[in-house]
């Protein structure tokens, strides 16, 4: 991941970058394919389809765009990538404490309406978080990848799952071993930290930085002084009203998916501790430095975000194909 009136930590951390020339996953992605709906709806685009709904939704709110990167991270981590975080319900993933604030459900309610009007219970949720999510990336300046289709939506969503998810208050060491459980690398992880360059976070998330960092009652002394100053006009020491910063302090792409947040996070102008940490542990450093350098950060953050996306996927025969996204289909 600005986003008004959320309280989202935008996309923390990344998911798996390899090479996905046209390949499926093992099983990470098993069945899993490019092009998956061709044919499947007489002659019409399902991708398209979800691109122009979601078009049509970012121009009237572009800070969809970090909420979409969001919940796509958020859907896949916990149970894998199948629409779990969709479901209503009193003990759903949506009522977990790491998913109140996370939003864009309206936009896929919306994609899932227009796809089923012309092809009626083909196209899976799963399926369109994924496309959409794509979509919102190209449309704010990132590169245009193509993705894997042919997930089946999950039947089980509890918000006690969601204990797999990262808090933002992790060590980098404590993260690399959190994704290791999800078969990701430190690199993967590191690369999609670039979700950053569009999201924002709420003057709670980094406060004590600014003013009591470790209980010291001074500022955290990694932080570049005028950053400090900056984020102390939005966030002051007694505000009643939660503001927000952007996570890219870059004001000239801080709307754009490109690699500036990670020139931003070594010049020590990180906005969240675990940002700025990535970019000074011994663990981390390196493959930072070597994303600010890189010519190719829009193509690899693409190849991630279909990585990630293919995390326990639902194929074939398991799951279903719901109606409505936001309840499981009754078996009859």
């Amino acid at each position: 991941m600005a986003m008004p009136n959320t309280k989202a930590v935008a996309l923390a951390i990344g998911f798996i970058f390899l090479n996905f020339a046209g390949q499926c996953y093992g099983y990470y992605g098993y069945g899993l394919q490019y092009g998956f709906y061709n044919g499947k709806c007489r002659t019409s685009d399902v991708e398209a389809i979800v691109r122009n709904t979601v078009y049509y939704k970012f121009l009237k709110d572009r800070s969809i765009a970090p909420a979409l990167i969001r919940m796509q991270f958020h859907d896949c981590f916990v149970n894998g990538c199948d629409a779990s975080i969709l479901l209503d319900g009193p003990n759903s993933e949506k009522t977990a404490p790491p998913n109140l604030s996370v939003r864009g459900y309206d936009v896929i309610d919306a994609a899932k309406a227009a796809v089923e009007s012309v092809c009626p219970g083909v196209v899976s949720c799963a399926d369109i978080i994924v496309m959409a999510t794509r979509d919102v990336i190209s449309f704010s300046g990132g590169g245009r990848y193509s993705v894997q289709t042919g997930r089946r939506d999950g039947l089980v969503s509890l918000a006690q799952n969601t204990i797999s998810l990262p808090p933002p208050t992790s060590s980098v060491s404590s993260a690399i071993r959190t994704f290791a459980l999800k078969g990701l690398t430190a690199t993967d992880m590191i690369y999609l930290l670039g979700g950053h360059s569009i999201g924002i976070a709420h003057c709670s998330l980094f406060k004590d930085r600014l003013y009591n960092f470790k209980k010291t009652g001074k500022p955290d002394p990694t932080m570049d002084l005028a950053l400090l100053t900056s984020l102390r006009r939005i966030c002051a020491q007694n505000a009643t009203v939660d503001l927000s910063a952007n996570l890219d302090q870059n004001p000239f792409s801080s709307a754009v998916v490109d690699k500036s947040f990670y020139s931003q996070i070594m010049m020590h102008r990180g906005v969240l501790k675990f940002d700025q940490d990535v970019a000074l542990d011994s663990l981390s450093k390196s493959t930072v430095e070597a994303i600010a350098r890189s010519s190719d950060f829009n193509t690899k953050f693409g190849q991630a975000m279909v990585k990630m996306g293919a995390i326990q996927v639902l194929t074939g025969n398991q799951g279903q194909i719901r109606k409505s996204c936001r309840a499981i289909k009754l078996q009859l």
